[in-house]
């Protein structure tokens, strides 16, 4: 009787500690759950947990958890890929056609097979739903008529991916890592699709599960999404018919936690498990914590802000030189960053084919006035910049605010959480907009691509790449881009990149600012605890609790 009275007491103790983390309440006791895995972190950029759709860099490690793909990059080796729901792959001889085998006896959470038809579908619906991350397949020559003959089932277990150009294999394989691609379950998601009316903006009479995979789910990941409260809690539990090794934890909560200094408090209570911003002082004081450890990952994330070219003023060619001569470079790098991240001036991270650490500019009052009275502005102008609220974001644009007042450019700072800015920013309705931009796959073309490239500068243009966000037309670098896709060769392609990126930094509206270093506190009761080479690969089936 007494052992069965005490499975009650734990069960109804846990319990009642989810209840009040679900709640967002600190805990009157000392430990979060045996079995529970709470993270505090600034989840607010996340839009929808569509993976047809989403694009945030949070929503990247929570599909990244709870959805498959075909492949995944290999955390041992970064320039390969492995297989994640794909057992063998081939590759036709003229580079064109794909093929796929699935492994076998895979199974969605719902219990449904994982079979190829679910592969096409999810690659059909993310070209027709045509949203932000869709130019990632459509960039292969997919479209909306095509889609169902360029993607398809050969039979069950074979899914046949047809390219249009002899691309290098290595950049569609990478590509396919990407969260647009993952794969999902084709039978649920059509018993919840709205029907549509056809317009001229949306050619189809199906919304294809989209309004239902915003808040809900249908993937076959180490977890399956639970629940999603925008600005408060990600909740994730155990899939039990996962086809990989069985996660010890039952359950990880994402608690949206905005504030550093409120993230250290809570690890050191024990009410979370990991802290995710720790800001240098946060950090510097959690590892000096007994029961607490700490740890790094150079991440393939840069910091940036960048000018909207329909603005009269900043498109001019000396104002956009002027800004990157106003950013105090060196002062952000030894506070606002230490720890975190690394001063970087070019759109490729370090690590990735034929990147560069050029760093041509410093603060240079100077220099920038004499640009500015070029530009017919001596006198400076005003001008605002759309801004997460949370760090180090705004402290480098309150930092950069300072450094502009020198040269009599007044900036106005208009604050707003990463949905708010998010959305305006993708809708070109920002002046000069703050923030940080992860490579979707570990390939130089996913950073050049989105910094380079942009073929159709009008507001209806369809790869809204961050050249387009900012109305920016590249012109011969678009070319230039799509060229260095079929280099087999890769000094050749390397060098490209590199050409790429000189061309960006001087003329690009782009001020780099820093490459990140993600860093972590966390409960030395964690078990392995690591984090990813990228946004979407800090995974937490791995994890366990002593």
């Amino acid at each position: 009787m007494s052992g069965m009275l005490n499975k009650r007491m734990h069960i109804m103790t846990t319990t009642a500690a989810l209840a009040l983390l679900l709640a967002g309440v600190p805990q009157a006791f000392a430990a979060t759950p045996a079995d529970t895995l709470v993270e505090g972190w600034a989840i607010d950029d996340i839009i929808t947990l569509d993976p047809g759709e989403a694009f945030e860099i949070s929503t990247a490690e929570v599909t990244a958890n709870s959805y498959s793909k075909l492949v995944s990059l290999d955390l041992n080796d970064t320039s390969k890929v492995v297989g994640e729901l794909a057992d063998s792959w081939t590759i036709s001889d003229d580079g064109l056609i794909y093929t796929f085998k699935l492994k076998p006896g895979l199974k969605f959470a719902s219990g449904n097979p994982v079979t190829a038809e679910d592969v096409a579908f999810s690659f059909e619906r993310a070209v027709k739903l045509d949203k932000s991350p869709a130019f990632l397949l459509t960039q292969f020559g997919l479209t909306g008529d095509n889609v169902a003959e360029k993607a398809k089932a050969a039979d069950e277990t074979t899914f046949v991916l047809i390219v249009d150009k002899a691309y290098a294999p290595s950049f569609v394989l990478n590509v396919l890592t990407s969260t647009v691609a993952s794969v999902v379950d084709k039978k649920v998601v059509m018993e919840h699709a709205k029907a549509m009316t056809p317009t001229d903006e949306y050619k189809y009479d199906t919304d294809f599960g989209n309004e239902f995979l915003k808040t809900g789910y249908a993937g076959s990941g180490a977890f399956k999404i639970r629940e999603w409260r925008a600005n408060e809690v990600v909740v994730l539990e155990r899939n039990d018919n996962y086809f990989g090794e069985k996660p010890p934890l039952a359950r990880v909560i994402y608690r949206h936690m905005k504030e550093s200094a409120g993230q250290r408090l809570a690890l050191e209570n024990g009410d979370i498990d990991i802290a995710r911003n720790l800001e240098p002082g946060d950090l510097e004081a959690v590892s000096k914590k007994g029961g607490i450890a700490t740890t790094s990952a150079p991440k393939g994330t840069l910091y940036y802000f960048s000018l909207n070219q329909k603005n009269e003023t900043l498109a001019k060619p000396e104002v956009v030189e002027a800004f990157k001569y106003l950013v105090d470079y060196d002062a952000i790098g030894e506070t606002l960053i230490k720890g975190i991240g690394q001063i970087h001036q070019t759109f490729l991270p370090a690590g990735q084919l034929g990147a560069l650490d050029d760093k041509p500019y410093t603060l240079d009052v100077a220099k920038a006035k004499e640009l500015l009275a070029k530009a017919g502005v001596p006198n400076g102008f005003t001008v605002t910049m759309d801004v997460r609220n949370n760090q180090p974001v705004t402290g480098i644009a309150e930092n950069v605010q300072q450094t502009l007042a020198q040269a009599g450019i007044k900036l106005e700072i208009i604050p707003g959480d990463g949905k708010q800015t998010l959305t305006k920013y993708r809708a070109r309705q920002h002046d000069i907009y703050i923030g940080q931009w992860g490579s979707d796959y570990f390939d130089p073309n996913s950073n050049a691509e989105t910094f380079t490239f942009n073929p159709d500068n009008s507001d209806a243009g369809t790869n809204k790449t961050l050249a387009w966000r900012n109305a920016w037309d590249p012109k011969d670098l678009s070319t230039k881009t799509q060229a260095a896709l079929l280099e087999k060769d890769s000094a050749k392609r390397a060098a490209v990149y590199e050409e790429l990126q000189k061309e960006v930094l001087a003329r690009g509206p782009f001020v780099m600012l820093f490459q990140q270093i993600e860093v972590a506190g966390y409960s030395d009761k964690l078990k392995g605890f690591k984090l990813g080479p990228s946004f979407d690969t800090n995974f937490v089936y791995t994890i366990s609790k002593e």
